[in-house]
């Protein structure tokens, strides 16, 4: 491309740094970029709990009308809140090398982990909210937005025992406490700690050099993992938990659906042949719905649409 790379962005700290990751992958390519910052509706609105704005992609929506308006030319997103679905006109060209899957409890003494009297965690998400409260049903799960900067703030400010983040993220702008709590017990979001690159499907240019940064093991797994969010959703914002990884020529998957409380889980865990995949994601999910996962999915829709 004769002009720079126009790369779109959301402000953020942690957003910037990832477009500033792939600039750099970029110019080491030879090819020369520039950020431009966008802000989304998600930035914007910093009370609201997200299922309760009703809106798919809040995060990604103001980047993809930039890029179909052509005012960029490539958008860099956390892919966890990429829909499995894009708009028409965009396409996904490359998954960056994963980072951390795992989920982190960032906290004041850990204590209350095992008293009676209980204790108040902080997190924005649904499945991180019905994950704790499944493994600690006496605990209290508060609403907690904002950019990582932001949610640790409030994290001091408030009388929380702790707050769930992602260790990829703090990781990334190097806020990642010593003393965080790595919860393996956790399942991610679908593609947590993956970064995606998408541009418009006319513009060539983007897409032959974008292409060149993807890594293909980050993207089989995120994309088993996508195919099992989109098959069980069905376009309803759920507590869902997905992890797929790739050891010694097989996929090791497992997944779960909670319902909002946590007291409802349906799990599943199947290995398959890297060569075998096709359907694999999707097909974890039927034995999920199979298995409990239609009522505990339905209940949820009845949930959130009462909101609205």
């Amino acid at each position: 491309m004769k002009s720079p790379i126009r790369i779109g962005t959301r402000d953020s700290e942690l957003a910037l740094w990832q477009a500033q990751n792939v600039q750099q992958q970029l110019e080491a390519l030879g090819l020369a970029a520039v950020l431009v910052p966008v802000k989304s509706a998600g930035d914007l609105d910093l009370e609201t709990p997200l299922y309760e704005l009703g809106i798919t992609g809040i995060f990604t929506k103001s980047l993809d009308i930039s890029l179909l308006k052509e005012e960029i030319d490539i958008a860099v997103h956390s892919m966890k809140d990429v829909p499995t679905a894009l708009p028409k006109g965009i396409v996904a060209t490359a998954v960056m090398q994963r980072a951390s899957t795992s989920d982190v409890l960032l906290h004041k003494g850990l204590d209350f982990l095992d008293s009676s009297a209980g204790g108040i965690v902080a997190t924005g998400s649904l499945r991180r909210k019905a994950q704790w409260l499944h493994r600690y049903p006496d605990h209290e799960v508060v609403p907690l937005r904002g950019n990582v900067n932001t949610r640790l703030l409030k994290l001091i400010e408030n009388n929380w025992n702790g707050a769930v983040f992602a260790e990829a993220g703090l990781k990334r702008i190097k806020l990642l406490p010593e003393e965080a709590l790595s919860l393996e017990w956790m399942v991610p979001a679908p593609a947590q700690g993956a970064m995606l690159i998408v541009t418009l499907e006319k513009n060539e240019a983007a897409v032959t050099a974008t292409s060149a940064l993807n890594h293909s093991e980050s993207a089989i797994g995120v994309q088993i993992e996508r195919d099992f969010l989109k098959t069980l959703e069905g376009g309803c914002t759920a507590p869902i938990g997905a992890l797929a990884t790739i050891k010694d020529q097989t996929v090791h998957f497992k997944g779960c659906l909670h319902s909002l409380n946590g007291k409802r889980v349906v799990e599943v865990a199947k290995t398959c042949a890297l060569d075998s995949i096709e359907g694999f994601g999707a097909a974890c999910a039927l034995e999920i719905l199979e298995s409990g996962g239609r009522a505990i999915m339905e209940a949820i829709r009845n949930d959130i649409n009462s909101v609205h």
